[in-house]
């Protein structure tokens, strides 16, 4: 009997071990993948940069943007944007489990140690810039002493490896738009970015210039992943970010957006003023009574309107630039909607709404703006978003500036570029600069506008004086000893 009972439990123990054995092998971790799906959300690190994700007037937006939220809803998931310093702070995050993934990050070997990357999906030639009457660099040996970088960038690590007789120094504080500001004033001899970089930044310092191309190395661009021993080798992530990335570059959507974002930079920039002429005799006419009848049903001038919309589009009513605007006002879907615009490529329908959206923008400027700086701010507004304009009227303040005032607002507009001031925006990174350019351009166009139209009943041209509001004029009085207009000038 005792032999029996013996035999039940050595049974029973066995049992109990087979079971504890195979609920060991069944139960395994669940891949990265499931994990996120369990989650809901994919966690996305970046940096605020025009090359990757910024807000503008429409919300958000940018190349990898663009690419990661398509790649989100390739796998059913949600996914939120987590805005990083710089690219190494991105590698930080995602190896310590913070992000997911990161995006847009420029690969080097010392970051290939704490993360696992794709492979690229872009290459970017690195160029030299220095300022237009400098010295001009020939060969990178010449910038050895000279040369200031971004800290922590992919550059700065392959130089380090592969030119130790390179001495250069790293700034902390700048990100590269804000160095080449900083070259194109003469503050400093040179630096490196890459060539999209270089021919966004080009149309708003023409003292900017390319010495020469690093043909010995390229940036490549790749998305970010926990290593394989940070997930115990799952793949699960990696591969369908693999799978996405190699599909979006076969069936073309890797180049649509690279094209929407990068591919333009080079056909814009400020137009001569024999061009605007030219385009005044040979477009304005068409649409000249819907901006007249616009202007004056809003009270503005409509000269003004007109200004807007050729910076706009060249007054071509079937424009439609690499982010999909549309029309002579190149409205965005959201501003037509608001507006009841619904049909943008109708130039009364386009014009009408364009001046309604400004006047919103006008509108909503704090009282204590005067004119002329309002219009300039409500320009400003119209190309970026009310949002940046209030955050840089924050960091004026802060500073101590007058915030009402249009000269320290240009001044104000390219921080929203730079690192040190993002951290204490509230929409972050925005397009300053274009937006400084933008009101500028429509500044000077609006002044040669006056000029044209004041000749055409033999009048001398009257000059936008800054105690003048640009809003519809009581009278057209003459004005004497004009100075000529320089679309080139500094005061624009």
């Amino acid at each position: 009997m005792s032999g029996l009972r013996e035999l039940l439990r050595l049974l029973q123990l066995i049992t109990i071990a087979a079971l504890t054995l195979g609920l060991a092998t069944c139960i395994e971790r669940p891949g990265l993948l499931e994990q996120i799906d369990t989650l809901g959300t994919l966690r996305v690190a970046t940096v605020n940069s025009a090359t990757t994700y910024y807000l503008d007037a429409d919300g958000p937006t940018g190349f990898e943007y663009d690419l990661i939220r398509e790649f989100a809803q390739s796998l059913g998931l949600r996914f939120d944007m987590v805005v990083m310093p710089d690219q190494q702070a991105v590698i930080d995050a995602v190896a310590s489990g913070h992000a997911h993934i990161g995006v847009g990050v420029a690969v080097s070997e010392p970051r290939r140690e704490k993360a696992r990357f794709t492979p690229p999906y872009d290459e970017a030639k690195l160029e030299v810039v220095y300022r237009v009457y400098k010295h001009k660099p020939r060969k990178l040996a010449d910038l050895s002493g000279d040369l200031v970088l971004p800290a922590h960038t992919a550059f700065a690590d392959w130089l380090r490896a592969n030119r130790p007789d390179i001495e250069f120094t790293v700034d902390e504080q700048a990100n590269t738009e804000e160095l080449m500001d900083r070259v194109a004033a003469g503050d400093l001899a040179a630096t490196i970015a890459s060539a999209d970089i270089v021919d966004m930044n080009q149309r708003y310092y023409p003292n900017l210039r390319v010495a020469f191309s690093l043909d010995e190395v390229r940036q490549h661009t790749a998305w970010a992943m926990p290593g394989r021993g940070d997930m115990g080798g799952d793949n699960t992530l990696y591969n369908e970010a693999i799978a996405f990335l190699e599909q979006v570059k076969e069936n073309g959507r890797l180049h649509i957006l690279r094209d929407r974002y990068f591919g333009h930079v080079k056909r814009l920039g400020f137009v001569g003023g024999h061009e605007f002429a030219r385009q005044v005799d040979n477009r304005l006419h068409l649409w000249e009574d819907y901006f007249k009848r616009a202007g004056e049903e809003y009270g503005l001038d409509w000269r003004l309107l007109a200004a807007i919309g050729y910076q706009e589009s060249h007054w071509d009513k079937n424009a439609v630039s690499p982010t999909t605007v549309r029309g002579i006002m190149m409205l965005t879907r959201a501003a037509a909607s608001d507006m009841n615009v619904t049909n943008r490529r109708d130039p009364a329908q386009s014009i009408d709404g364009g001046a309604r959206y400004f006047v919103r923008m006008l509108e909503r400027m704090p009282e204590e703006i005067q004119q002329p700086d309002r219009t300039w701010f409500a320009l400003a507004a119209y190309n970026i978003g009310y949002g940046h304009v209030m955050d840089a009227r924050r960091l004026l303040e802060d500073r101590g500036r007058d915030p009402n005032l249009w000269v320290n607002l240009r001044d104000a507009l390219p921080w929203l570029t730079q690192e040190r001031y993002i951290s204490e925006t509230r929409y972050g990174y925005a397009r300053g600069h274009e937006a400084a350019t933008y009101v500028g351009n429509i500044r000077a166009y609006f002044d040669i506008l006056t000029w044209m139209t004041n000749n055409r009943t033999a009048q001398e041209p009257p000059a936008l004086d800054e105690g003048k509001s640009p809003t519809a004029p009581e009278s057209e009085t003459a004005v004497e000893n004009t100075a000529t207009i320089s679309i080139d000038s500094p005061a624009f």
